[in-house]
């Protein structure tokens, strides 16, 4: 029993006539009706009735006609999909990201998607580690992840797209604030707000202040980079972060950004599973990020 076959019966039972499904097919009717008797064969009963203009289901054609028309039309419609899928028009793209990803990094690329690619769905989850994305890239429940860069892991592949320079945050007012800039050595005596626990910035920002001898002190930590920033506009404390696309450096208003360009940048981009095995569309977001940052520096 073949696809062709339920195709050619299931013509024959909406046509009524070996003849014409012949015709519309473009063969003979010995070979329309060698399709029927095969499947005939196959299940064990008559399938048509002939009559004399024409043929009938039996009974047990008409169960296998609305069975088999139900599995053909579930079929188009997934050849649709999947070439839909192939062309990068349709589907969706599952990105994990932090707290401030999508603001700071793909806020411009998410609209300039969503005017290439309409139909496409963008599907965005926080992912609390860099562990949990790569589990997810691994399991096959994300696309795309983007974090910060770090020891190769085994079945994920990592792109760089950006390296952020760090900066002192503080407020307007404070006596660091109008410093060109810092040496990573000032900041002994500075004591600072964590960035998120066990996360992969405050551990590159770590070893970038060990690399040059420094070790920093610090207040308790808060969850993302823009809460940082906050506190520190606020006067809450002083904040080691990541100079993220949209901030000025060194800053104006209330909030002040020292650049601290002795220190190691934070390398961030894309993890994936296996970069040629991304669904054209996924592929498409991922560029229209670095597009859209190569535009922004």
């Amino acid at each position: 029993m073949t696809l062709d076959d339920l195709r050619v019966f299931v013509a024959v039972c909406r046509g009524g006539s070996l003849s014409a499904v012949a015709r519309e097919l473009g063969c003979t009717q010995s070979a329309v009706s060698q399709h029927v008797k095969r499947l005939e064969r196959e299940t064990g009963v008559a399938l048509l009735e002939r009559q004399p203009r024409g043929v009938v289901p039996t009974q047990a054609g008409r169960v296998l006609e609305a069975a088999a028309a139900e599995g053909i039309a579930g079929l188009d419609l997934a050849v649709r999909e999947l070439r839909d899928l192939v062309d990068g028009r349709r589907g969706y793209v599952r990105v994990a990201t932090g707290a401030t990803t999508v603001r700071h990094f793909m806020s411009d690329a998410v609209v300039r998607f969503r005017q290439r690619y309409p139909h496409v769905n963008l599907e965005f989850r926080t992912v609390s580690s860099g562990r949990g994305s790569f589990d997810a890239l691994a399991d096959g429940t994300l696309d795309l992840a983007w974090i910060t860069l770090g020891p190769s892991v085994r079945g994920i592949e990592q792109r760089a797209v950006v390296e952020l320079p760090w900066v002192l945050a503080v407020r307007a007012d404070d006596p660091l604030a109008g410093r060109p800039h810092l040496d990573a050595g000032e900041l002994r005596d500075v004591r600072l707000i964590r960035l998120p626990p066990n996360s992969a910035s405050a551990a590159h920002l770590d070893a970038a202040c060990e690399e040059l001898g420094v070790r920093l002190a610090y207040e308790p930590s808060v969850a993302d980079w823009d809460t940082a920033l906050l506190l520190a506009e606020l006067g809450v404390g002083r904040a080691v972060v990541p100079a993220v696309p949209g901030l000025p450096v060194p800053g104006e208003g209330e909030l002040r950004l020292v650049p601290l360009p002795g220190l190691r940048p934070l390398p961030v981009g894309w993890a994936v599973r296996r970069w040629d095995a991304l669904s054209p569309a996924a592929r498409a977001f991922a560029g229209t990020v670095v597009e859209s940052r190569g535009r922004a520096g």
